[in-house]
């Protein structure tokens, strides 16, 4: 009984620290804190609007739109071909209808419109992807220069209280060094992930638009 008794006694301690919340916690990282939130902010903003503009496009029912295409090329009605394309608010809808514009020139001519499109497509759904890459790279920068400015307030706070140095002094900038440096690799990580999730969708969408590209120039090789 006494053992027990001993080993309770020795846990009392332990269980009267006083828990501090994460909220509380990030509040100790100052200023940099308010600029990782800003950035975590950003970086989610900008993942959260791509990623439904991407998923909207990969959703779109291409398959039937090529289709529609071909039966208004093989029927001689071009003008019926590019209304649809027109009409038609998706990336695939205005390649086709650069493709269609360009009726009566080269083939190459042709497949060199159609690649401009698609190129200009691509670049309208990678618009603030550079943003989230950027926030990834400098996240962990940012929190790394919170744990400096934290340790050389610890410095500070210690030259200050000549001989009479506690942890209590010190704890502020301490505080301040750990709590930037764990937010900042959060940012970074959240951030890096959200990126190569961005990537991902794009890749799939530019290999939707070569297949429909090449689905296009393949039925004006088709004869009449």
């Amino acid at each position: 009984m006494s053992l027990i008794n001993s080993i309770l006694l020795q846990a009392d301690p332990v269980e009267a620290v006083e828990k501090i919340s994460v909220l509380t916690l990030a509040t100790k990282g100052g200023w940099v804190m308010i600029v990782l939130v800003c950035l975590l902010i950003l970086a989610l903003y900008i993942s959260i609007e791509r990623y439904l503009v991407l998923n909207h496009a990969l959703k779109d029912d291409s398959t039937n739109f090529m289709n529609n295409i071909r039966e208004y090329v093989h029927k001689g009605d071009v003008d019926g071909a590019r209304t649809l394309a027109k009409s038609t608010n998706t990336s695939i809808g205005r390649m086709v209808a650069k493709g269609l514009s360009r009726l009566g020139r080269p083939l190459s001519d042709i497949q060199t419109a159609v690649e401009n499109e698609g190129k200009l497509e691509v670049a309208k759904l990678e618009k603030g992807v550079s943003l989230v890459a950027t926030v990834a790279s400098l996240g962990p920068m940012i929190g790394f220069l919170g744990t400096v400015t934290g340790m050389v307030k610890a410095f500070q706070d210690m030259a200050h209280a000549g001989n009479n140095i506690d942890i209590q002094l010190l704890s502020t900038g301490i505080y301040e060094a750990m709590v930037t440096t764990i937010g900042g690799l959060i940012v970074g990580i959240v951030a890096y992930f959200l990126y190569n999730l961005l990537v991902s969708r794009i890749n799939k969408v530019v290999m939707e638009l070569e297949v429909r590209s090449m689905q296009f120039m393949d039925l004006l090789h088709e004869p009449a």
